[in-house]
């Protein structure tokens, strides 16, 4: 389990550089591509540290093998509302990744990705959605590790 969260502890240090340095000054599409997969990396650590504590804890017997199906056993095993906003923006981020995309406004304050999902719904990803993404991916990886140290590691 800890191993897991130093991963996501990593991941989010990339993140914030990308954020705080690269995007200050490239303002590129690439660059919120990159944020968005640091931020999802991320999620993937944190969802597979909370399933190894549940293996720890004799609660389940395996690993599940894709990330989807680890975010649903995070579901199944810790089901509350306060997960669900969290799990939700991870299977968000997950989907922009591989979306289609525009880019607008690059080099500018407000460079935006929109991101073209299969249902043909578009999300516009600009500098302002990045903090709220990476902020919340915070909040998570807080809640993970306050979980740790609350139980017997």
């Amino acid at each position: 389990m800890q191993e897991s969260l130093e991963k996501a502890s990593e991941e989010l240090k990339r993140a914030d550089h990308l954020i705080y340095v690269s995007l200050k000054y490239t303002r590129t599409v690439d660059v919120i591509k990159s944020i968005i997969e640091r931020l999802a990396n991320a999620y993937d650590f944190l969802t597979e540290s909370l399933i190894k504590r549940k293996i720890d804890e004799g609660k389940i017997e395996s690993m599940p093998s894709s990330p989807l199906e680890r975010a649903d056993e995070v579901m199944k095993l810790y089901g509350s509302e306060n997960f669900k906003k969290y799990i939700d923006l991870y299977l968000m981020l997950r989907k922009i990744m591989k979306a289609e995309f525009d880019r607008s406004k690059e080099f500018r304050r407000h460079v935006t990705m929109t991101a073209k999902l299969k249902d043909g719904t578009a999300i516009p990803v600009d500098i302002d959605k990045i903090y709220e993404y990476n902020n919340m991916t915070k909040e998570f990886f807080n809640f993970v590790h306050s979980m740790g140290d609350a139980g017997n590691d």
